[in-house]
């Protein structure tokens, strides 16, 4: 669920689209505590993926949450649909659009969890003066629109920035990671305040789902347990 201190979210970018519902359900029993579905629109992003219908057939496949991030170029257009269909955290990109405050308080108003994101290349000040009306944070560490990408190392000082701004405010939000997060990656994230870890090719590309998803969480606690040790 939503308040868990790790989740994993297996992204279905990276699954078998032949067998979609029993590629959900697989990661659900597995231990996953979302299922993440990347829409991308081959305008913001080069890449295009899947609309609302697939993330409405994913939604009546699980029993966990699903996490939704549009890389598209007018998300403000797309809002509804994607409520509608059953997204219960929905993220867009803060470069994409030129009032991200206005669509974060419009998410909320559809009973959603509202999540901005930014691309490795694009600084936290775009949304760091609204932070306090934000439920997630989704720090892109590969640059959106393609799986299997290399972890870009130098976006934890982003995490961290939000992490503590985050302190500062005494707002609660989670602070999610994309890209590149296998065995190894959560460690660093999670040291610098991450808690939630999109995994796609990592989770899928193995024959065994659970070893997989708990290898991310366990990584992950790594970090958490290096953090509280220095704070």
């Amino acid at each position: 669920m939503l308040g868990n201190s790790i989740q994993v979210c297996p992204s279905i970018l990276s699954a078998d689209f032949r067998r979609l519902e029993d590629e959900v359900k697989r990661v659900e029993d597995a231990g996953a505590d979302r299922i993440h579905c990347d829409v991308m629109d081959g305008h913001f992003v080069p890449n295009l993926t899947f609309g609302p219908m697939v993330v409405e057939t994913v939604k009546k496949c699980v029993n966990i949450p699903l996490d939704v991030h549009l890389m598209i170029s007018n998300p403000a257009d797309y809002i509804a649909n994607y409520s509608d269909a059953g997204a219960d955290v929905l993220s867009f990109h803060a470069e994409a659009v030129d009032d991200p405050a206005a669509l974060l308080d419009e998410i909320r108003s559809c009973n959603v969890k509202s999540a901005i994101a930014v691309n490795p290349d694009k600084p936290v000040e775009l949304f760091m003066p609204f932070l306090d009306r934000i439920d997630q944070v989704l720090i892109m560490t590969v640059f959106a629109g393609f799986g299997g990408q290399k972890f870009i190392a130098d976006t934890t000082a982003k995490m961290k920035a939000v992490a503590e701004a985050a302190k500062k405010l005494a707002h609660s939000v989670e602070i999610q990671v994309d890209g590149g997060i296998n065995a190894e990656t959560p460690e660093v994230c999670a040291a610098n305040g991450a808690t939630v870890f999109v995994a796609g090719s990592y989770v899928f590309g193995g024959e065994n789902y659970r070893e997989r998803i708990a290898n991310v969480r366990a990584a992950a606690q790594r970090g958490l347990q290096k953090s509280s040790q220095v704070s």
